[in-house]
Parts: structure tokens; C-alpha cells; sequence
């Protein structure tokens, strides 16, 4: 039973590519490398270079490779960007993803994983925000993303297919051997951009806003190391292969962190002074956004095993300071 990982050459979709090969799985990536890199597939692992939106592509490689389920990572991250290009974000998140699910209906992949995101609570009332909030995304991001759980809570009523859907809350962190990590380009991820200062790549850094109510002004956020995410695939096919049902769960630690607070751990982990600054705050930011994670703890067994920021910038930074000498495809 092959399982295939879209943007497997990507982020969170290399981790969990390789957590899946260290169990013994059979892994099939698809990616059209427009943010990922073909080294970061782990070795042994298929790449198919091509978009989930090629229907006929998509349904080539379920057929000659026997995909039994789907953990669907492809798509457009940043909060900013779809503010700036919703229609895009639509797109590529949304419509393609219509497809993809099309095609892994009619060839009854049944099990399905999806890539989902705590932006789809918006502002929430109350943090920790449980699953059952209210869902009122602030940008086309969040809301795209809301719109993919929409169509898999119809097409699960509909057809055979169940899914889950993980809540990622900020991900952060690498590979602990340092065989992945983060490596995209201008990431606009909070750590990923305090490690490139450390390290080079960026001069400079800035904090979106030191007005919001929150212990020190800056933004409060759930930081969550990408191999506890990865992990939490593995246990979400499990759950579907043993005929568990529709589900969707939060992904974080249930503790927040400002990014005041991230960037002195960063400081202090790197022994590294270096200036930040305070711009206007950033469109599409709540000012708290924090995981009450007991259902996927309780319900699927999650159990974290890197829950600390020291330990997820310490790995951040090593990944940072291997990175330039890996050749960057892409």
C-alpha cells in the first residue's frame, strides 16, 4: 500500500516523507519543485515532477504505483502574498486541490491527509482555540484552506473517502540528524528568518507590530517542531487505515510564545546579538493564536518528543548552518 506525499520536496512534506520510509512505508512523492528541492526527497523515494492539478498525471501515478492514501501538503503558504493575489491562492490551494481530490475519488484512494492551518480561526475569541471554534480566516489563505475542509467534510458524506485534517499551528524546527529542513527561499517563516541573520543570508530582520495586547506588545504564536508534525501524519494514516472516521485536529503545544520571546531564545541559543526592527504591524495577524491540542493527544495518541523553543531553534540553526553547502535546486 503506496502512500503519496504531495510537496514532498517541500517543508513539512520532506519530514514527513522520511518518517513514513523509517517505518517502512512506501512512499511516492509528487511535486512540481516550484518551492521544494529534489534533494530534500529522501533517498529511495520516487519523485514524479508535475502539479496535483494534472488530473491525468495524478491518476498515471495511482495507478502504477497502488496509492491506497494521500497526505496532501502541495501548496501557497504565505499570509501576505494571498492578500496580495487571492485569486492565486484560490487557486492553487482550492481548485487544485478539487482535483486532486477528483482523482483520488474515482480511483478509491479513500484515505486522505490533508495540510490544513490554525488560520482558519482568525481572530479567535479565546486561546488555547479548540477545533471546535468558530472558523473566521482573516486572509484568502486561511480562507482557502477552510474551503478544502468544506469540500472534504461533502465529498466524505458522499463517497467512501475519509479523511483528516491537521491544523498546523507555527511549525518550526529541522530534522534532528539534519537530513531536511527548511530551505526555501525569502520564507517569511519567524525562526527560519532569525537563523538566515545568524547565519548570513539576511542582514536584517523586523517585527510586524509591538502594539497588539499581549505580554510585550508582539504577536503570541504555537511553535511546533516539524518532526513532532511529521509524526503526527504517521498516527492520522494509522487512525484511517484502521477505519477511523472523519476527523480534524489541532497540531501545536497548547503553549505560546511571543516573537519577542523567540527572537532572545534565538539570541541566547546562537550567542549572537544582532538588531531587529519594529515596523507596522502586518495584514492577516492575529494577535494570539495558541493550540488546545488534547483531542489529537487523547484521540490518536500524539505524543510530542521536542517540545521545547530551545530545542526547535537549536535545530533550526544547525539545519541553517549546513544548508549553503547543499546544492539548491528550484
Amino acid at each position: 500500500m503506496a502512500v503519496l506525499v504531495t510537496g514532498g520536496a517541500g517543508f513539512i512534506g520532506s519530514h514527513t516523507a522520511l518518517a513514513l520510509c523509517e517505518r517502512g512505508e512506501q512512499v511516492v512523492v509528487l511535486d512540481n519543485l516550484s518551492t521544494g528541492f529534489e534533494w530534500a526527497v529522501p533517498e529511495g523515494v520516487q519523485l514524479v515532477v508535475g502539479d496535483i492539478g494534472d488530473q491525468a498525471l495524478v491518476e498515471t501515478v495511482i495507478s502504477n504505483h497502488g496509492i491506497k492514501a494521500i497526505i496532501h501538503f502541495a501548496g501557497s503558504i504565505v499570509v501576505p502574498d494571498s492578500i496580495e493575489d487571492p485569486l492565486g491562492y484560490y487557486h492553487n490551494n482550492t481548485a487544485k486541490t478539487r482535483d486532486l481530490l477528483e482523482v483520488a475519488v474515482a480511483n478509491k484512494v479513500n484515505n486522505f491527509i490533508f495540510s490544513s492551518t490554525a488560520a482558519v480561526y482568525g481572530i479567535p475569541e479565546q486561546n488555547p482555540v479548540s477545533e471546535e471554534a468558530p472558523l473566521a480566516p482573516i486572509s484568502p489563505y486561511g480562507t482557502s484552506k477552510m474551503m478544502t475542509e468544506l469540500m472534504l467534510r461533502d465529498t466524505a458524506f458522499a463517497t467512501d473517502l475519509n479523511y483528516v485534517a491537521l491544523r498546523y499551528f507555527n511549525v518550526a524546527g529541522a530534522d534532528p540528524e539534519g537530513r531536511t529542513g527548511q530551505s526555501t527561499p525569502k520564507a517569511t517563516h519567524l525562526i527560519k528568518v532569525a537563523a538566515e541573520i545568524v547565519h548570513g543570508p539576511r542582514t536584517q530582520m523586523s517585527v510586524f507590530g509591538q502594539d497588539y495586547p499581549t505580554k510585550d506588545g508582539s504577536c503570541v504564536r504555537d511553535y511546533i517542531h516539524v518532526s513532532d508534525l511529521a509524526n503526527a501524519h504517521c498516527i492520522a494514516l494509522d487512525y484511517l487505515r484502521d477505519k477511523g472516521q472523519s476527523r480534524i485536529f489541532n497540531c501545536g503545544y497548547g503553549q505560546g510564545f511571543s516573537v519577542l520571546e523567540v527572537i532572545d531564545t534565538v539570541k541566547k541559543v546562537s550567542q549572537l546579538d544582532f538588531p531587529v526592527q519594529i515596523s507596522d504591524r502586518r495584514a492577516g495577524d492575529p494577535a494570539e493564536l495558541v493550540a488546545a491540542s488534547d483531542r489529537i493527544r487523547q484521540e490518536l495518541g500524539w505524543e510530542p518528543h521536542y517540545q521545547s523553543l530551545e530545542t526547535i531553534v537549536r535545530h533550526a540553526l544547525a539545519w541553517e548552518e549546513k544548508l549553503p553547502g547543499l546544492k539548491q535546486v528550484g
